[in-house]
């Protein structure tokens, strides 16, 4: 095949696994409540649900390993834990929210039921799309991805032509703070650590073999599907922004991704659409249930118990969780987020850096760092008392669930001062 041909693809199929449907309901809503200052949260927006995953594609090409080789300079127990806790958050949380996604988009407005009833349904076909590993799923994703884009895109550009006379304000305090945190529910870092091998995985299934070859086609790859995610996204956003008025103020996601719909494309289109997204949730979730089935497989050396199990307890959680609204599943996901996320991210750019830059003290110390001033960011949201008040007006940036980044940061620059100073006398 022709290189740059398959570096588009490439390119092509990671864009698709990094959007997810659920994707979708968070840039409308990020715009409308971002209203004239929407251009601050497409930037953070950019940094977390871009940006990150971009570069956990980019430690990928340079590792050339699993996921497991993210953590494993901390010590392979840490690396081991990760690994669970990255998986278990995939199965408890993005893929029941596709079921939820799929309820409120497609199911509710025609048919008056329980979204249990869409949610057992739903992951009963999951469950045993997953067992057999049927290719329809990969059939349906190649073709799918392209026609959403070419709708969303389309959205986009009759948004635009609708635009008004005025944006109203943002309703945010800060809102480039406020897009970097919404870019956690994209789940598009953890995304990354996962997707990167599935792709090295791909790659070796096709015979590619030199390090250097796969490290520029993932490179260039990773590139590709960073502006594809970038232009959806901030068109996303700015189409919400110029549409703002057409929405109250509690307006729910669902609610406005298919209002702007309305809106651009008319009822039929949003029909449309809502079927699409209902398929491409579906092959989200498929695939969810079907990588940590096989990691679990891997732990218990091939074990097809194993996978089935692990199959049936992603399917459960999927039945009880997606039985919630979305709104609420993302609620529960926040605390969760603000654990493991800052962790993720450190692993990210630790492994992206040059390795003269990433020693295992660099390692172990920034995510030690890192784990320790995320505590009071995760405890806020589950807690309350003026001593978490005092600990939080402590730490530069911890009031904006960022208190983690500057003594991370800060760690990382003292460990390396060496480095950097004989790198000044060049």
């Amino acid at each position: 095949m022709n290189k740059t041909k398959e570096i588009w693809m490439t390119g092509f199929a990671l864009f698709s696994l990094f959007f997810g449907a659920g994707n979708l309901i968070l840039p409308p809503t990020l715009g409308v409540k971002a209203g004239a200052d929407w251009g601050f949260v497409v930037l953070g927006f950019f940094i977390t649900a871009v940006v990150i995953p971009i570069l956990a594609i980019f430690a990928h090409a340079k590792l050339q390993g699993t996921l497991y080789d993210f953590g494993k300079k901390v010590s392979p127990l840490f690396s081991s834990v990760f690994c669970v806790l990255i998986y278990g958050i995939a199965i408890a949380i993005p893929s029941p929210r596709t079921a939820s996604v799929t309820h409120e988009m497609t199911v509710q407005p025609f048919f008056n039921s329980a979204p249990i009833y869409t949610s057992i349904f739903y992951f009963v076909l999951v469950f045993l799309f997953a067992i057999n590993r049927s290719k329809i799923i990969s059939i349906i994703g190649k073709f799918l991805t392209p026609i959403i884009v070419f709708i969303l895109l389309t959205m986009i550009a009759l948004a635009m032509v609708s635009s008004p006379d005025a944006i109203p304000s943002s309703v945010f305090k800060s809102p480039f703070i406020d897009g970097i945190l919404e870019g956690y529910q994209t789940f598009d870092a953890i995304a990354g650590v996962v997707v990167g091998a599935v792709i090295i995985i791909s790659l070796n299934l096709r015979g590619h073999t030199a390090f250097k070859d796969k490290k520029e086609l993932i490179t260039k790859a990773g590139f590709i599907s960073g502006v594809g995610l970038f232009v959806i996204y901030g068109g996303l956003i700015f189409s919400g922004s110029l549409l703002n008025a057409s929405f109250v103020a509690d307006a729910g996601r669902i609610e406005i991704l298919s209002g702007l719909s309305t809106q651009t494309l008319g009822s039929f289109g949003t029909k449309f659409l809502s079927i699409l997204v209902a398929l491409a949730c579906f092959t989200t979730a498929v695939g969810i249930v079907t990588g940590t089935a096989d990691y679990v497989q891997s732990i218990f050396k091939g074990s097809k118990t194993a996978y089935i199990s692990t199959a049936a307890l992603g399917a459960l959680l999927g039945i009880v969780v997606g039985s919630f609204k979305v709104d609420f599943i993302i609620a529960i996901a926040v605390p969760r987020l603000m654990f493991l996320y800052p962790i993720t991210i450190v692993l990210i750019l630790l492994n992206v850096v040059p390795d003269k830059w990433a020693s295992k003290l660099v390692f172990r110390s920034v995510v030690f760092v890192t784990f320790v001033f995320s505590i009071p960011d995760f405890l806020g949201f589950i807690i309350s008392g003026d001593y978490l008040v005092d600990i939080k007006n402590g730490i530069p940036l911890a009031n904006e669930s960022l208190g983690w980044v500057l003594p991370a940061f800060f760690v990382f620059l003292s460990l390396n001062f060496n480095n950097f100073s004989k790198q000044s006398d060049y």
